[in-house]
């Protein structure tokens, strides 16, 4: 019996290939719909993709929506701050924004409670100007 010699990705090739794949898919996406997406180039185990997501994510080149547990490529060179999304109900696009004055008003209530940040995450739930232009009135 014959055993397939499978090549081992360092840390980094993995990171690029997560990476593009998540700005290749255009959407928010789950850490199994990531593996499935690149089936055709390459075995990930759960755990491996849960690391390398891990990994972007400090790095500032993935964000994890909470509200929904998917992931999303940063469409940004640079954050001033937090980044906040809007995600549409109806069609599931995510716009990524910044909005550097909403995050300061938060920062300053949890310096005065003495309330340590450790992530903010800022998502705006509703529906998107296409969606919200075919809704019937």
């Amino acid at each position: 019996m014959t055993r397939k010699v499978v090549k081992r990705r360092s840390a980094t090739e993995q990171d690029k290939l997560i990476s593009d794949a998540l700005r290749d898919v255009g959407r928010p996406v789950s850490a199994y719909e990531l593996i499935d997406e690149l089936r055709d180039k390459a075995s990930l185990a759960p755990q491996t993709v849960y690391r390398a997501l891990d990994r972007l994510i400090a790095d500032g080149r993935v964000h994890r929506l909470e509200s929904i547990n998917a992931f999303v490529a940063c469409r940004h060179a640079s954050h001033e701050g937090t980044a906040v999304f809007a995600i549409c109900s109806d069609c599931g696009t995510v716009t990524e924004f910044d909005e550097p004055a909403a995050v300061e008003r938060l920062s300053g209530w949890a310096r005065k409670a003495k309330f340590a940040i450790e992530r903010m995450t800022l998502e705006l739930r509703g529906r998107c100007r296409e969606c919200t232009a075919r809704a019937p009135s």
